[in-house]
């Protein structure tokens, strides 16, 4: 099966992905002492306004982070998700980036999750997603079309390791309707209320 192909913009995939920091130093420290992303291009900004880093994240792609000295703090639950996958609610605000998900071969998400948690991170389960009632198994099954690792960066934004186990835009695979703002009353209603973890 060809893959879908986008017939308006030869789009080549993310050139560089731009979040922002509490602290370059930590965040420098996460991303290439803990995850080994080389560092690549820095920046002191003009008149004072910060710092741009950029480091590799594989396939030409980038990930880049700002620092402001004037940045408001993160807000849990607004700016990004307050839990990890399956210790609470992931909801954050619009315009907020939920989280991030890196592409790793999927025969190392086992052995990364291992890695992490050597390394001192808080790290899920393996979650193999799937198209069971709660979309995630603990075990592969037969429709699981990606496994998946979340843990946190030092500012508490959510990532994630992925690795998909089939290619995507099979016939099924897109068969719902997208969801409106009109629809928001009839999803809350449907949606279960989720206790906060215990501390």
């Amino acid at each position: 099966m060809a893959a879908p192909k986008n017939e308006k913009f030869e789009i080549m995939g993310i050139n560089h992905l731009a979040l922002v920091c509490k602290d370059m130093k930590r965040t420098v420290e996460f991303y290439s002492g803990v995850l080994g992303m080389p560092l690549i291009k820095t920046l002191d900004l003009p008149y004072g306004s910060g710092q741009h880093f950029f480091f590799d994240i594989g396939n030409g792609d980038a990930l880049a982070f700002f620092w402001f000295p004037d940045a408001p703090d993160s807000a849990p639950g607004i700016t990004h998700p307050a839990h990890l996958i399956g210790r609470g609610p992931i909801t954050s605000a619009h315009a907020s980036m939920n989280h991030l998900a890196f592409n790793v071969p999927a025969e190392k998400i086992d052995e990364y999750q291992k890695k992490l948690e050597a390394a001192g991170v808080q790290v899920t389960p393996v979650v193999n997603h799937d198209e069971s009632e709660t979309q995630a198994s603990m075990e592969l099954t037969p429709t699981t079309f990606v496994r998946s690792i979340y843990f946190l960066d030092p500012d508490g934004m959510m990532l994630e390791f992925a690795s998909w186990t089939r290619a995507m835009g099979a016939p099924g695979d897109v068969r719902h309707e997208p969801a409106t703002d009109a629809d928001r009353a009839r999803y809350l209603a449907m949606k279960p209320k989720l206790k906060e973890p215990a501390e």
